[in-house]
């Protein structure tokens, strides 16, 4: 993986298979607000935990406290980014999740890593730690984003494909039907193609659209590979109004 060039943040990954595609990292402001809304759900959730224990007659003490909020900080952001393809409620509000460095999906390690190192960038709540270490690294990385070898990305969500402008696009290309039945991530990389195409230049686009076209379009369909895939990208628009 790449920075595209100085003055952008972008990033180039390449996939096992040799595909090269964009990455676009999300920087300090967007990914604080999203901890601040997980934040908040996780003082919902511990409150939830402390009136369910006070009814209950347990006796607290200080220990309980701290082994209460390390597990909820540490296994909700887990669990969520296990469960829900690398976002928490306050990334998907946001519109960004977590990724491999290498921009396949997040996994277990990877994601038991990155939030047990989390208290180092917030170590006794300096969160200046965090801060530097976005801002000073490519692809805006804090240290259990290092250690975990993970990214945080903006997403391409389905129902940003009703932008105006987005499907004005893809009215260019004559509407493609899909033989068979897709996943929401496999729509999403037909999406993401769509979008990135014309910064990939034709014989790019084609050479990348020839791996997944052929799965999904009939023996008897004459259109190119990329053109079904922006034509299929323009249906699918269209049937998610």
């Amino acid at each position: 993986m790449r920075e595209i060039s100085n003055l952008d943040s972008s990033l180039k990954a390449i996939t096992p298979e040799g595909i090269e595609f964009i990455l676009f990292p999300a920087g300090f402001p967007v990914r604080t607000l999203a901890y601040a809304i997980d934040k908040s759900l996780q003082w919902l959730i511990l409150l939830a935990l402390y009136l369910a224990l006070l009814f209950s007659g347990f006796v607290f003490g200080v220990w309980i406290y701290y082994l209460l909020n390390f597990i909820v900080d540490w296994f909700y952001h887990v669990f969520f980014e296990l469960a829900f393809h690398g976002q928490s409620p306050g990334k998907r509000l946001m519109g960004i999740r977590v990724i491999k460095s290498d921009g396949s999906p997040i996994d277990s390690a990877s994601s038991f890593l990155r939030n047990l190192l989390r208290f180092a960038d917030t170590f006794l709540s300096l969160f200046h730690i965090a801060f530097i270490s976005i801002a000073a690294s490519s692809g805006y990385r804090r240290i259990g984003d290092w250690a975990g070898g993970t990214l945080v990305v903006y997403s391409l969500p389905a129902k940003n494909t009703n932008n105006a402008l987005f499907k004005k696009h893809l009215e260019k290309y004559e509407p493609a039907n899909i033989q068979t039945v897709i996943s929401f991530d496999e729509k999403q990389a037909i999406f993401d193609f769509a979008r990135r195409y014309p910064l990939l230049g034709e014989a790019r686009a084609n050479e990348i659209a020839a791996i997944y076209a052929k799965h999904l379009k009939s023996e008897d369909c004459g259109m190119s590979d990329s053109a079904f895939l922006l034509g299929a990208a323009g249906k699918l628009s269209g049937e998610m109004l």
